[in-house]
């Protein structure tokens, strides 16, 4: 998914400066961003308060949208470098085509993992008939510096493991959780889930002291360590954790990103993960005048224009709150 703002901003990430080293409960609120003609999303990361998870640089949560009589996501092609994508839906389906030939129809709880590497392009679209109602939440992973030029890819996962408990299943999307692993390719220590609890569950997640985490409230009502999260919100929990108490008033559904706190030092704007000014100024240099990220056919409008790089410089300073 891309990032559609026309006034795009740097976003400077990573580092361990500002990891905070002990457990927390910091809830940050969504800014609401239009993507496209009819779709908004709650964007939790980056946040004023937080800049990433881990590897988690980037979370939009939208729906859930009644989208019986409208197109629903149509998103035009545009580029990626440097991340990866993770498309995850709770209701309706997203029509992927990128610049390799890929065409996928993702659905719910199904991983739609695009490795952008070192460029790609791609769409996003609902399908034509879909489904009424359109729910899920779009996600990058940062690539550290080793991978971040690696050959572009995409996957797609239906058969995803699950760890269970008493009132709790955990989907696990990305990395591993409590010893079952995603069959997607990660490239740091890392992991994403979906929580779903049923109404009076009272349970304990295991959790990797080493890593830090944030829980995205999907649907219901739920309470993360004692704090209640609203669908559409996301508490961060720093690291030092063995365990996460969990408890759900209703049904509810959440969304587990953790991971070892990314070491590097990034430069993210637009669509575009680098390290420095230079990087992102290249890459949109090539978006509008080369063929580096490819043509994505079949979609039926043109692509996205890149916005213009704005007058300061984009210098990576770690996890600046």
């Amino acid at each position: 998914m891309s990032n559609l703002d026309r006034q795009a901003t740097p976003t400077v990430c990573g580092g361990r400066g500002f990891v905070v080293a002990e457990p927390v409960r910091e809830l940050l609120s969504p800014r609401h961003v239009q993507l496209g003609e009819s779709t908004e999303v709650r964007r939790l990361l980056p946040n004023l308060g937080r800049r990433m998870v881990g590897a988690w640089a980037f979370v939009d949560h939208y729906g859930p949208d009644d989208i019986a009589d409208e197109p629903g996501m149509q998103v035009p092609p545009h580029p990626h470098m440097g991340l990866q994508t993770v498309s995850w839906l709770h209701d309706g389906e997203v029509l992927h085509r990128d610049s390799l030939g890929s065409l996928k129809t993702i659905r719910p709880r199904e991983l739609g993992l695009m490795t952008s590497g070192r460029a790609i392009s791609h769409s996003e679209e609902s399908p034509k008939p879909h489904a009424r109602f359109l729910h899920g939440a779009q996600l990058w992973v940062a690539l550290p510096d080793a991978h971040r030029n690696v050959e572009p890819h995409f996957q797609h996962h239906a058969d995803l493991p699950t760890v269970t408990a008493p009132g709790l299943t955990a989907t696990v999307i990305l990395g591993e959780l409590d010893g079952a692993r995603s069959p997607g390719t990660a490239y740091t220590p890392i992991v994403g889930a979906d929580l779903a609890l049923t109404r009076g569950t009272v349970t304990r997640l295991p959790l990797d002291p080493d890593f830090e985490y944030a829980v995205l409230s999907m649907s219901g009502e739920a309470e993360v360590d004692g704090v209640p999260v609203l669908p559409g919100s996301m508490l961060y929990l720093g690291c030092g954790r063995t365990g996460l108490p969990l408890r759900a008033e209703s049904d509810a559904e959440l969304m587990l990103l953790g991971g070892e706190p990314f070491e590097e030092e990034i430069v993210m704007w637009w669509n575009f993960v680098g390290r420095t000014q230079d990087d992102i100024a290249q890459a949109r240099e090539d978006w509008m005048n080369s063929d580096r990220f490819g043509t994505v056919r079949g979609y039926d409008g043109p692509p996205i224009p890149a916005p213009a790089l704005p007058d300061v410089a984009l210098k990576p300073r770690g996890r600046v709150r």
